[in-house]
């Protein structure tokens, strides 16, 4: 490669945006110039809003910076680990590669604590370790976005395979230290440490106060859309599969999904809000086995996820027991008969097709749960 073509295409261009800008009636001002934006090319700032205060991104506090500040990309990491985490009571942590999950997870396992007899969870650094190894050959270079502060032990974790980028809504003293020491760690010599003030304030649930997004064409028009956001809380929220079929007559799924199941199609629909269209997530116990993302078609999406689980597994058959959440309905039973191959146990989706009837009686064919939300979560970012 020459340097003529390198200097031209591998070089940051300095951003030449200006320090306040107005957008739909609301005033921004400039945080900073970032590193380069989705390309190293390309100039980018990031800004928040004027009147603002206590704002998770707008007013992050870097606790330890690189060689050099963030891109466009690493904030949309940001952006998106945070938007996973923040709808789970429990500790979670999300690991982001290019703006999509590779590894999920949430502590779920429970444990006595002698000390009033209350109930405490697993040790958040199990939970990175569960996520970070949901697929550790993606998370090598990700951003890990906690729910909650990142302990020393956690820490110690994170320093042992390499981090671009760690944040949390804090971090304790010690944890700092340790993510800072280089020369203990010199594979994390350049890891950036983030406190993401009230990560848990982010909004949740339709119908809540929120930012609109905004996406801007290539001549510069706009396109101005509500946010994502869901409307499912709980397991009450999810409907048993049905449909009425003008040949066919009413058909349900016979098999409802257990309390456990529950909680992972829940867990699995969270993740795939933040997971590019057309989007699958397969969860058990709390942790994604494999995520399917950016396909063009729905079936590609379930056997991509499926392929990857047992690139994982290797040596198992199936993944007995897991559940699987699609970002939009099954226009065909193809999808469901994957699932079935794969040994699947419940699937999390939209409904609503006209082939909806296909896909319930291939559930009943092979014993499988099914729920629809009655919403879709295509997430085209």
């Amino acid at each position: 490669m020459s340097t003529d073509f390198r200097a031209k295409y591998f070089t940051r261009t300095e951003s030449a945006f200006p320090d306040e800008v107005e957008i739909l009636g609301v005033t921004y001002v400039k945080v900073e110039d970032l590193r380069y934006g989705t390309n190293p090319h390309q100039g980018a700032s990031f800004y928040r809003p004027k009147d603002s205060s206590g704002m998770p991104f707008g007013h992050m506090e870097v606790l330890k910076t690189g060689k050099s500040g963030l891109s466009e990309t690493n904030y949309g990491d940001l952006n998106h680990g945070a938007n996973i985490v923040k709808y789970f009571d429990r500790p979670a942590c999300a690991i982001m590669k290019h703006l999509n999950p590779s590894g999920v997870a949430v502590s779920t396992n429970r444990t006595s604590v002698s000390q009033g007899g209350t109930v405490g969870y697993d040790p958040l650094s199990n939970v990175y370790v569960r996520a970070r190894d949901a697929d550790a050959v993606a998370a090598f270079g990700c951003t890990a976005v906690f729910n909650t502060k990142v302990d020393a032990e956690t820490a110690k974790q994170i320093m042992t395979s390499v981090v671009e980028v760690v944040a949390a809504p804090d971090f304790e003293p010690e944890a700092v230290e340790i993510l800072s020491d280089y020369e203990t760690y010199k594979m994390n010599k350049d890891i950036r440490v983030i406190r993401l003030p009230n990560l848990m304030s982010l909004p949740k649930w339709v119908g809540e106060p929120a930012a609109p997004t905004i996406k801007v064409l290539a001549d510069g028009s706009l396109v101005v859309a509500e946010p994502l956001l869901t409307s499912i809380k709980s397991g009450d929220d999810l409907v048993i599969a049905s449909t009425e079929h003008p040949k066919h007559g009413k058909l349900s799924v016979e098999k409802f999904p257990t309390q456990d199941q529950i909680e992972d199609l829940l867990f699995s629909w969270y993740v795939n809000l933040s997971v590019r269209s057309n989007g699958v997530v397969i969860a058990k116990n709390g942790v994604t086995l494999a995520v399917g993302t950016g396909q063009q078609d729905r079936v590609a999406a379930v056997r991509q996820a499926i392929a990857k689980a047992r690139e994982k597994f290797k040596g198992s058959e199936t993944l007995e027991g897991a559940v699987l959440s699609s970002d939009a309905f099954f226009p065909f039973r193809d999808s469901v008969d994957a699932c079935a191959e794969a040994g699947i146990s419940a699937i999390i989706q939209p409904g609503g097709s006209v082939r909806d009837w296909e896909s319930i009686e291939a559930c009943n064919e092979h014993g499988i749960a099914m729920v629809f939300t009655g919403e879709r979560c295509f997430s085209h970012h």
